[in-house]
């Protein structure tokens, strides 16, 4: 009996230690997604308006890092806010940790080479080599051009600098270990001619990161079969959870009844910002950053129609809005 328990002692010890190992090789030697690139970014004007308009109305990047109003329909900028980071997910949204956006104006990024910037991006490696989480959909921005990422970076660079600080992120167990290994070498894409309708509405879904919104997720990765068919919840406190919409060709469940003209106008009714609405507590919201698309060119608006219309249809009905329950 004493030597079973000496040898079960062994085995428990030997697994531990192969634990431990685990756990060190993958906080301590991951991500590898390799060295930041040694570049320096021409600030030219095309660049910094071509970035203005990708991190503005297409990619977003200013969306998710300047403060959102969440008393107005759907969430816009506060006034001021560009850049400066502070929205803040946490287990009062659903969200395994405490995370809060960075500022991503000159007054942070002063300090970032190109290259550190450029990795960020693409990879989801900070300047310091850890990991980010994908509420950055840096997945869909590892598949941008070289040059439409260049041309982000130079408009952050011109971005008027907000001194904003805030205390550093942090993830539950286990996901603080697990994600060192999410990161990823990037694939970088190619810009098709926008003449080619449909490769170029593919590229424009991509680096608007549209399936990351409009597909349900099981443990962070997309439920196969259900790309774009919406359905994924999202919890803004006092007003409820709001689930994204499906945007697949079905015609019951998702958009295929919807003409071309149609879909631009659901966008392109946002561009008057002076007709902001109100939201209450408890009233229908949703996260969708439809003020800031709306300043996306109508020809992007119809190519990305146009590459949605090649889907297949996927039936999935969505509840599109469940309000907070309240008490008395």
């Amino acid at each position: 009996m004493k030597k079973v328990l000496k040898y079960t002692a062994y085995i428990v010890v030997v697994l531990i230690l192969v634990v431990i190992a685990g756990i060190s090789y993958v906080t301590l030697a991951l991500p590898n997604v390799g060295q930041p690139e040694t570049i320096k970014i021409a600030l030219t004007p095309q660049r910094v308006e071509r970035g203005r308009y990708l991190a503005n109305n297409v990619s977003l990047c200013m969306d998710c890092h300047s403060g959102r109003d969440w008393s107005k329909f759907a969430g816009p900028t506060k006034e001021g806010s560009l850049g400066a980071g502070g929205e803040k997910f946490d287990s009062n949204v659903g969200f395994p940790g405490d995370v809060n956006v960075p500022n991503i104006t000159p007054y942070h990024l002063s300090g970032w080479t190109d290259g550190e910037l450029f990795r960020t991006i693409t990879t989801g490696v900070k300047k310091d080599g850890s990991a980010i989480f994908p509420l950055m959909p840096w997945e869909s921005y590892s598949k941008m051009s070289r040059e439409d990422v260049y041309s982000i970076i130079a408009y952050l660079r011109t971005v008027k600098p907000q001194q904003t600080n805030y205390a550093p992120s942090k993830l539950n167990f286990p996901l603080n270990i697990l994600v060192h290994t999410m990161p990823k070498k990037a694939t970088l894409g190619t810009i098709p001619n926008e003449h080619d309708t449909l490769k170029y509405g593919e590229y424009m879904t991509t680096i608007a990161a549209c399936k990351d919104c409009h597909s349900q997720v099981d443990q962070g990765k997309i439920i196969p079969g259900l790309e774009f068919a919406g359905g994924r919840e999202f919890k803004i406190p006092g007003s409820g959870i709001t689930r994204s919409a499906n945007i697949t060709t079905d015609k019951t469940t998702g958009i295929g009844g919807w003409t071309k003209e149609q879909f631009v106008a659901r966008f392109k009714q946002y561009s008057d910002t002076s007709k902001k609405v109100d939201v209450k507590p408890g009233e229908f919201q949703s996260i969708m950053p439809w003020y800031q698309y709306s300043g996306m060119k109508t020809g992007d608006l119809e190519a990305i129609y146009a590459y949605i219309k090649t889907m297949k249809p996927v039936k999935n009905s969505v509840v599109k809005f469940t309000a907070a329950e309240t008490h008395d």
